[in-house]
């Protein structure tokens, strides 16, 4: 390494491996199952909300407190199969709730990513999504690492009803 250079730090995630190597229940996408079951299921499914081309739902194994992931309805598996109307549409989702989690959970800042294939680390790699995970100062600590679990400090179900009420309030204008 030459002096000027930087070492890279890494964050390491082993809880993840059980969840990315494990056999999955169904070989049909989740996210598409979830949709199928119909609005009407959305509050068991943690949908938060629909729109014209995309979709809001909460993460089942969240990173953090309020993680959530917006997703086209049309199953494709990477950004660049997306009409430009759809890919506006997730962006707009991504900002919209970015500013209910504000109001709603009063984060010092979020994270904001796709992964798209295995390799770049999608758990679900056949069904684009974007990651909404908020983030507050000292919210990491040692439990993941030592202890293999994440330490979330509210239900899902209460996260959804708060969100959800939010959306109710304030739907994104599409």
């Amino acid at each position: 390494m030459h002096s000027t250079e930087i070492p890279l730090k890494r964050l390491w995630t082993p809880w993840r491996m059980a969840y990315i190597t494990g056999d999955k229940k169904s070989q049909d996408c989740v996210f598409c199952e979830k949709l199928a079951q119909g609005p009407e299921r959305d509050r068991e499914n943690y949908v938060l909300f629909r729109g014209q081309h995309a979709f809001a739902i909460l993460n089942l194994y969240p990173y953090n407190n309020g993680h959530l992931m917006i997703l086209p309805y049309e199953h494709v598996a990477s950004l660049e199969d997306l009409s430009p109307e759809v890919q506006a549409e997730m962006i707009h989702l991504v900002s919209h709730f970015i500013k209910l989690m504000r109001q709603a959970m009063n984060p010092n800042g979020f994270n904001v990513g796709i992964n798209i294939g295995k390799a770049a680390g999608a758990g679900i790699d056949d069904h684009i999504h974007i990651h909404v995970v908020p983030r507050w100062h000292g919210d990491t600590n040692f439990m993941p690492v030592i202890a293999e679990m994440r330490v979330i400090p509210e239900w899902l179900d209460d996260t959804y009803a708060r969100l959800k009420a939010l959306v109710h309030e304030h739907p994104p204008l599409l």
